[in-house]
């Protein structure tokens, strides 16, 4: 069974959508015991840093994703939240990559919004991908770039599109509204 976990963000539909296209079964839930047990855990999420992870804490759930050991995905706020603070509402994050989140210049079009290519790419999410694919993005604040990024793109500045460290991946981008690129990701994760 797939974990996708709830903790009040946005998209966590889209992406059971997404796994049951691909032939997988998921559970939508926020109970640490479904968590821990769950073969695959996902924690994709559209919304604001600080209230989410107000959230993982009452819950418990911050220590849950800490501790997890198998195969575990973030997606978009989900990546964000995994890495050690955010200038979102100025919140300090789960910490497992060592990167902070920051907000795009404000001169900048901001959200960064619609479809990327690579420029550089590396790693088992990426099994059939290429450089010059494409993938959905919709973000306002960005990882910087780190020992843990395993794939970048560039909007205004190189930021990091993916990032993984041990059994940990994650990614800016919604590979479940990345079409045939974004099937080929989420599989590549599921088959880990």
């Amino acid at each position: 069974m797939i974990a996708i976990i709830k903790y009040n963000a946005g998209n966590i539909k889209s992406v059971q959508n997404a796994l049951t296209r691909l032939g997988y079964e998921s559970e939508i839930t926020d109970d640490q015991m479904a968590i821990n047990t769950a073969d695959k855990v996902i924690f994709p999420g559209v919304g604001e840093a600080s209230t989410a992870m107000r959230y993982l804490r009452e819950k418990g759930l911050d220590k849950v994703i800490s501790d997890v050991t198998q195969p575990f995905l973030g997606i978009c706020l989900g990546l964000q939240l995994m890495c050690e603070s955010s200038e979102e509402g100025h919140t300090d994050c789960l910490g497992i990559f060592d990167t902070k989140v920051k907000l795009f210049p404000p001169e900048d079009k901001v959200p960064h919004m619609g479809w990327n290519s690579f420029n550089t790419l590396k790693g088992p999410l990426f099994k059939e991908v290429k450089k010059q694919d494409n993938v959905y993005y919709v973000h306002s604040y960005y990882a910087e770039k780190c020992k843990d990024t395993v794939a970048s793109c560039n909007y205004v500045k190189p930021f990091s599109a993916a990032l993984q460290k041990d059994n940990f991946y994650a990614t800016q981008f919604h590979p479940e509204k990345s079409a045939g690129v974004g099937a080929q990701i989420l599989r590549n994760f599921l088959q880990l």
